[in-house]
């Protein structure tokens, strides 16, 4: 199933999480994404020795109450906004996807697809693995899951990344630890910031700044991240001669006050339309963008 979406992480210090908790933190990132996905929303926090979910079909004010969120007591949580090209508009699809396994509790907010995902899921239900959802994200649940009974963290997550093909950008909670991960190519954004109290991890920049928190820079192509209380760690799982990022986020997808991979995006479509004039130059006397994201660019 193929997805555009935003994706969201974070970490807040254990002395802010009673003032400042993961929930709402995640909830006003969430806000900030609304435009990449307005299907479905969810936010999954850990709460002491469990794991709660607020989930629902609809735009993120529409989902979420103040005092539901509030009962999310927990200073590590992952949240998305879903927007499906393809597969069931259905409560099921919605993420984080949430799964308990032997050893602990997994969360995956994913955005991106991949190539492999039917291939992969045939294989998985050879093995007699059953699946709830038609999404790419349950896949890599899967796959993370069995490599997690046999490795640490970060040696799983490097093995599921040796196996999926496509775009994938991920906020992963495993138990208490919190992880970012962007495919080896780059393809879809991924950033890490700085809030007061804490750290996060977003699909887009504007997040951060909604957060009144100081963007650190773009997840690269191929890093896993790891958030902690003292800051991140970096793992360089996979290094390709070239990226290939999305150009679709410049033309449309992404907000015109995001910067992806050093990019303000509002320049970058200035830029574009400015090409696309010298290319195709005609005799016009007005230049008339669809859809609003196309201003930028016939301004340019």
């Amino acid at each position: 199933m193929k997805e555009e979406c935003g994706v969201v992480g974070v970490l807040m210090h254990d002395a802010d999480a009673q003032a400042k908790p993961a929930s709402l933190q995640i909830y006003y990132s969430l806000y900030a994404l609304q435009h990449r996905g307005q299907e479905s929303t969810g936010i999954t926090v850990k709460c002491g020795e469990t794991i709660k979910s607020i989930k629902g079909m609809g735009l993120v004010p529409e989902v979420y109450s103040k005092d539901d969120l509030l009962k999310l007591k927990g200073n590590i949580g992952v949240g998305h906004v879903r927007y499906s090209t393809t597969g069931d508009s259905k409560i099921e699809n919605c993420q984080p996807l949430m799964v308990k396994y032997k050893s602990g509790n997994v969360a995956i907010a994913h955005n991106g697809n991949l190539v492999n995902g039917h291939d992969l899921r045939d294989e998985l239900e050879s093995e007699g693995r059953i699946f709830i959802t038609n999404s790419d994200t349950e896949v890599i649940a899967h796959l993370l899951v069995k490599e997690l009974l046999k490795h640490d963290p970060i040696e799983s997550i490097k093995a599921v990344m040796a196996r999926l093909k496509g775009s994938y950008s991920l906020a992963l909670m495993i138990d208490d630890r919190l992880f970012a991960a962007r495919d080896p190519l780059g393809f879809k954004p991924l950033c890490i910031g700085e809030i007061s109290g804490g750290y996060v991890v977003a699909s887009e920049s504007v997040a951060i700044d909604t957060l009144n928190g100081e963007l650190v820079r773009d997840v690269k192509p191929g890093e896993v991240i790891e958030i902690t209380d003292s800051g991140f760690e970096s793992y360089q799982m996979f290094n390709e001669k070239n990226a290939a990022h999305c150009v679709f986020e410049y033309i449309y997808f992404a907000r015109p006050d995001s910067i992806i991979d050093g990019q303000l995006v509002y320049k970058v479509r200035e830029r574009i339309g400015r090409e696309l004039a010298k290319e195709h130059p005609v005799e016009a006397d007005i230049v008339s963008p669809v859809p609003d994201s196309g201003i930028t660019s016939a301004i340019g």
